[in-house]
């Protein structure tokens, strides 16, 4: 008996009758919905118009999904480029044979990269100021959109923790098993909430907004922090041979913690012109 565990064994979404609204994609939904209106309170502020914040939309949704798609695929499944090269970019597998899959795997690191680039685009096109200064306000609606992916990979029981070997954890039923987990994605989804409250209150209560890569340095730390020591109870999600070596995961989220440092120390040399 596992007095202190939980079993988890929800539905797969809600059903309409003629449509099947998938829990995860309606994460996806409101982590964008809560992203637009945090960012359009963020343009008020800053004088920006409507027009370029639906354009910043459509960057930041587009690349969010094409690179964490390639970033897990690149990471975690490369072997997908040779034997399914369609599931790569299509929501369904084609070997063994076909069937509708969803999105299932994607990469925050992926998505992270998917961003900056995108954010390069936009800056030159459409916005016509530095990257930084754009990135250091979208970070902010990142950071929450990032606990409700968390709290969509929980329900499709996905990216899960290790085994507890107590009482304590989750019972994913739908892994076909009968003993507790440490519920990884609510550590995480947890520590992103923090992450989203200390730059909102960077934002809009100090001056660091007016220092190009503060922000955005910020985020990179606080966030891919959380995400390292997470990856201590959290399965691996690839082969990992060495388990006292840190997994894929934790290798991937040292550099972004390490250009976060810098961003925050050199940020008083970034000034924004009045």
């Amino acid at each position: 008996m596992h007095f202190l565990s939980f079993v988890w064994d929800p539905s797969k979404g809600i059903d309409l009758g003629f449509f099947l609204i998938r829990y995860y994609s309606l994460m996806f939904v409101i982590a964008f919905a809560l992203g637009w209106f945090i960012t359009k309170k963020i343009f008020k502020n800053e004088g920006e118009s409507d027009d370029k914040l639906d354009s910043l939309f459509i960057y930041v949704v587009l690349a969010t999904l094409i690179g964490a798609r390639l970033g897990h695929v690149i990471f975690y499944q490369p072997e997908l480029f040779s034997q399914d090269f369609l599931s790569v970019f299509l929501p369904f597998r084609t070997i063994p044979e076909f069937q509708f899959t969803g999105f299932q795997g994607l990469a925050s690191h992926g998505a992270a990269i998917g961003i900056v680039i995108s954010m390069y685009i936009y800056s030159k096109k459409v916005l016509k100021k530095p990257i930084l200064w754009i990135l250091d306000r979208i970070v902010v609606a990142v950071a929450s959109g990032a606990v409700f992916v968390r709290i969509g990979n929980f329900i499709n029981s996905e990216i899960i923790g290790k085994a507890t070997n107590s009482d304590y954890g989750v019972i994913f039923k739908q892994l076909g098993e009968d003993f507790p987990r440490h519920p990884a994605q609510l550590y995480e989804a947890f520590g992103y909430v923090f992450v989203f409250l200390i730059l909102w209150f960077i934002y809009w209560k100090t001056n660091k907004s007016k220092q190009m890569g503060f922000l955005l340095g910020s985020f990179l730390v606080l966030l891919w922090t959380v995400r390292f020591f997470v990856e201590f109870v959290k399965e691996a999600q690839v082969d990992e041979r060495a388990e006292w070596a840190l997994n894929t995961g934790q290798w991937l989220s040292i550099p972004f913690v390490l250009v976060g440092f810098y961003l925050m120390i050199t940020s008083s040399k970034r000034p924004i012109s009045s």
